[in-house]
């Protein structure tokens, strides 16, 4: 059976040039970075030439980036020690940041009594700056925003300078979680006065388990994980060498490809678009998803006009890897926050999402096996 992979905004494959620059990295950078003779030195320079890529291509300074496992670990370290450390008493945020975001904002609500706030989105997934505009003028409470630059589930891009701009002027923080991102969009921090954001390397091709978080050095934020003085001492533990390198390795191909890469994604979107509008009677799109200004290229959220909760198991079986806009948790069958959000009742009730996500390995002709099998799998529903 050919293999057919649809869910790069959950994971993408590692290329050859990444697994060749890791392998090497294993091999030859084995020492501890923070031992002082020139084995454990020598993988100290590999992580700071990282870093140094890093830092140029968001336009900071290269003490403003500390690597973490992922964007996950990322987020959580900056809005606990936001909480923590920074005395913030109130948090801003909306019901489609990712689980990592909105169950950090949660806890830090539970346990340090911190207000949280959301800014509520429309039927298409837009937020509305000038109701943040008001509630950042609304408290004299230390105030941290997190409100994410991508949407994961409907592609939406959110307007990251003006909220940026418009925390700098009411004097609040202001995070964005970065993770769909980074490599995929030029990102210019000099320009946008972000505070904090994240990244994890398996996004664009690079390894689980790596990622960083950027923390502009005026924040004063400080260290969850403690032990020792790696990262500038704001994340402690030894670094994962090969894992950096791979991350860097990622990055430099991403941007180096990032226009052709862009644009034979946004041609595979196009052609998905165009074909399942064509064979699919009453399909929809969710969010601004089909709309090319306001989303990201790599993925598209789909609303099917019929309800099939086992969609995704049943492509599975043909080989298709796709994500269900209506994640499960824990086998509960509920349909996610973000669609709860943006979608009615009633479609909720009779109509299944689905999220199509590519990379620059993805084909038409991949394309073409999506569609044909839906109208298989809704061909035998009807006929059950």
């Amino acid at each position: 059976m050919n293999r057919v992979y649809l869910d790069n905004a959950a994971t993408t494959p590692l290329t050859n040039e990444v697994i060749e620059a890791m392998v090497a990295s294993m091999k030859e950078q084995y020492g501890n970075p923070s031992s002082t003779h020139s084995i454990g030195q020598e993988a100290k320079t590999k992580i700071e030439e990282v870093r140094r890529l890093v830092a140029n291509a968001l336009k900071v300074q290269p003490g403003e980036i500390v690597f973490t496992s992922c964007g996950t670990e990322s987020n959580n370290m900056i809005i606990k020690s936001c909480v923590e450390h920074l005395e913030v008493e109130r948090i801003i945020t909306s019901p489609l940041e990712h689980k990592c975001v909105a169950e950090t904002c949660l806890d830090m609500k539970k346990r340090k009594g911190v207000e949280l706030v959301y800014l509520r989105p429309n039927e298409k997934g837009d937020l509305d700056l000038n109701k943040l505009e008001e509630l950042l003028k609304s408290s004299e409470k230390k105030t941290l925003v997190t409100l994410m630059h991508v949407n994961n589930e409907i592609g939406n891009i959110y307007d990251i300078e003006r909220i940026a701009k418009l925390c700098k002027e009411y004097n609040a923080l202001y995070h964005s979680d970065t993770v769909q991102t980074v490599a995929h969009i030029d990102l210019d921090f000099s320009k946008i006065p972000v505070d904090f954001a994240s990244c994890s390397a398996h996004k664009f091709h690079g390894p689980k388990g790596t990622g960083f978080a950027f923390v502009r050095k005026s924040t004063g934020l400080k260290a969850l994980i403690t032990g020792g003085p790696q990262e500038r001492s704001l994340r402690a533990g030894t670094e994962n060498v090969c894992g950096i390198v791979g991350l860097g390795k990622a990055l430099e191909l991403s941007l180096d490809h990032m226009k052709e890469y862009s644009e034979h994604m946004q041609e595979i979107k196009d052609y998905a678009i165009e074909r399942l509008s064509e064979k699919i009677q009453g399909v929809k799109f969710n969010g601004r998803s089909a709309e090319k200004e306001h989303s990201l290229y790599t993925l598209l959220s789909v609303l099917l006009p019929y309800k099939n909760p086992l969609l995704g198991l049943q492509l599975d079986m043909k080989g298709i890897a796709i994500s269900q806009g209506s994640a499960c948790s824990s086998g509960a069958g509920k349909p996610s926050m973000v669609m709860m959000s943006i979608l009615d009742e009633d479609e909720m009730d009779v109509c299944t999402p689905m999220r199509v996500s590519f990379s620059h390995l993805t084909t038409r002709e991949e394309i073409d096996v999506l569609v044909n099998a839906l109208l298989e799998i809704e061909s035998i529903d009807k006929n059950n």
